[in-house]
């Protein structure tokens, strides 16, 4: 599988979408924030919360591209912020998998 950073890295998304979630980092909770998003423990592995956060946000990247009228831009930020804020805690370097 590819490494979640380099996932991130290779998104492609409006660049005011990118801007709004990166201020958001500064107000990100894991305790808060992982659970309502994700359904998962703030005792979850980055890794794990990590996959689960980018296959919701590519799903709503679907949804955001095809005009769907159910499409929330506050919920794509929150999903950006969460994965930005996950992919920090993830470890660096090459056994990092």
């Amino acid at each position: 599988m590819t490494h979640p950073l380099t996932v991130l890295s290779s998104l492609r998304r409006p660049r005011l979408l990118v801007r709004a979630a990166r201020h958001g980092l500064a107000d990100y909770n894991r305790k808060r924030d992982l659970a309502r998003l994700t359904g998962q423990s703030p005792r979850a592995s980055s890794a794990r919360v990590v996959e689960s956060l980018i296959v919701q946000e590519e799903e709503l990247e679907e949804v955001r591209k095809s005009g769907d009228n159910s499409y929330r831009v506050s919920q794509h930020i929150e999903l950006l912020v969460a994965l930005m804020a996950e992919c920090r805690l993830l470890p660096r370097g090459p056994r990092a998998a």
